[in-house]
């Protein structure tokens, strides 16, 4: 399961809101890295961890999701969001959509709970330290905290900004690495505004749909007085020649001919991680026929050494016409056995 976020936080799985906001209170006044300058690495981890729990246990979807898969499931894997649920019965491809989880900065969590403006910190002549003042530390009480922070009014955030990443079927069946280089306007060193590049990193899971969402905290704009936006990228799937998905399962449309289908075919296929599959049939194919290979699928991105099935739908092609001698062979050979059902 990972960390455990409710001990991290010294809360029971039932806390409430109240509850997480009281032990965040206390803990990050603690462990915030300026306070402890003697042990600066040791509270700079600690702070972090504490930050990323409350950051995930008050948000009730992440603190949902954390909930049913752990730590791993919300930051390595995609996984179905909590309203929707698994369903392989829909049509919607977007009903098995994931959400991945990016752990924001610790202090930009602090600084929104407090407030940027100095809930937390003293300021001018009313600095109040926790040992009853004097000292020169920045911090007032956990007390005094909690009075002020009342009163602060945290920045708008910004709407979050999607874009569509187009994927192959062949990056979502064997995963991989995209770099993604955006644009944005962030403030310089006298608070102009300048454009600055970044290379984002996505790595694909394998098994990932069509839906998935990959989300970069904050990652929009720079603006005074607003939250930069989150980045989110969409998973889309490219057509593609041979394949088509269906859920966890590829499916393959064969046309073959009327002597195929009553003396039989073998069908070679060159799979997404680039086997040779070779299926031979050697019963009759009806009509509308469909036969299924189990486990050549896609990857299941929580299950990665299970995956779907591999299914083949058949087309029967009739002659549109017959010879008489054809006719007369076809009754030779056909004729007098009835009709097998």
């Amino acid at each position: 399961m990972g960390v455990d976020y409710y001990n991290v936080l010294n809360v029971t799985p039932s806390a409430s809101e109240d509850d997480l906001k009281k032990s965040y209170r206390r803990l990050a006044m603690k462990w915030h890295p300026d306070k402890n300058p003697s042990s600066k690495k040791e509270a700079e981890a600690k702070f972090k961890q504490i930050s990323e729990a409350y950051d995930v246990l008050s948000d009730p979807h992440k603190r949902q999701i954390y909930d049913q898969y752990g730590e791993d499931g919300l930051k390595s894997s995609d996984v179905p969001t909590p309203a929707t649920q698994r369903s392989y019965s829909s049509s919607n491809n977007n009903d098995d959509a994931g959400f991945r989880y990016y752990p924001r900065d610790a202090e930009d969590i602090f600084n929104e709970f407090f407030g940027a403006s100095g809930d937390a910190f003293g300021g001018g002549g009313r600095r109040n330290c926790d040992n009853g003042g004097g000292g020169g530390s920045r911090f007032r009480s956990a007390e005094a905290g909690s009075q002020t922070s009342r009163k602060t009014t945290a920045n708008r955030k910004a709407p979050a900004i999607e874009s569509k990443l187009a994927c192959t079927l062949e990056e979502l069946y064997k995963g991989g690495r995209r770099k993604m280089r955006i644009s944005r306007v962030v403030p310089d060193g006298l608070g102009k505004p300048k454009t600055v590049e970044e290379i984002l990193k996505i790595d694909i899971t394998p098994g990932w749909k069509k839906g998935t969402k990959i989300t970069f905290p904050e990652k929009g704009n720079q603006e005074p007085g607003v939250t930069p936006a989150d980045l989110i990228f969409v998973i889309d799937e490219k057509p593609h020649s041979v394949y088509k998905r269906d859920g966890n399962d590829l499916i393959v449309d064969k046309k073959v001919s009327l002597l195929e289908s009553l003396t039989g075919i073998t069908i070679s296929l060159t799979t997404l991680d680039g086997r040779s599959l070779t299926i031979p049939v050697l019963d009759i194919v009806k009509p509308g026929q469909e036969i299924v290979i189990p486990n050549e699928g896609m990857p299941i991105s929580k299950e990665v050494s299970k995956r779907g099935d591999l299914r083949i739908n058949f087309d029967i092609c009739f002659p549109s016409r017959l010879t008489l001698e054809q006719k007369t062979d076809l009754k030779r050979v056909l004729g007098g056995t009835g009709v097998d059902n």
